[in-house]
């Protein structure tokens, strides 16, 4: 069995760690960074996630996404309020949020699949071999309908979720790992 990764998907930012010689380690990312924007930026046939999908934003708005955490496992109008504050285009397909880029529907699985497949390819690129497997954190409040969106996002991004960790019980392994 390979290494176990851990992702932080953030709203804003996301990280990665790997557990080196005992001890957790933040992957740095290819621009020298430990997070990573949590933007995805589509145009034609060109994804970008991360720093350079955050720079595509101030020209292309409509095809660049953030907060697509917010829209996790929600229905329409369960994120009316995000989507009242994204300046990308959602629409309703039968009750659940889709975000529309140019002539293309997106659930935020396959957004955050997007994210996801960013930290597995930075952890690879670092680790020098094939990351298959991955625990993810959520927030504390996110319901049943959040983690399974979450652990969906991760499959489809081709990770096998070990385990789905609420953010402040990975804090507290973490600052606990070597008390």
């Amino acid at each position: 069995m390979g290494k176990i990764i851990g992702i932080d998907l953030g709203s804003t930012n996301s990280a990665v760690a790997v557990i080196e010689n005992g001890t957790p380690t933040i992957i740095i990312n290819d621009e020298g960074a430990r997070t990573t924007p949590s933007v995805i930026s589509i145009k034609g046939d060109e994804t970008k996630v991360g720093s350079a999908a955050k720079r595509a934003a101030a020209l292309n708005p409509k095809t660049t996404v953030t907060i697509i955490k917010r829209f996790m496992g929600g229905t329409y109008d369960e994120v009316q309020e995000h989507i009242k504050n994204s300046l990308y285009d959602v629409e309703n397909v039968n009750g659940m949020p889709r975000v529309k880029i140019e002539d293309k529907l997106y659930s935020p699985e396959e957004l955050s699949a997007k994210i996801l497949q960013k930290m597995k390819k930075i952890a690879e690129d670092y680790l020098g071999e094939t990351v298959t497997d991955a625990v993810i954190t959520v927030p504390a409040y996110f319901n049943d309908a959040q983690r399974q969106a979450t652990k969906d996002a991760g499959k489809i991004a081709g990770l096998e979720v070990k385990r789905i960790i609420n953010e402040p019980t990975a804090a507290a392994l973490a600052y606990g790992f070597n008390k």
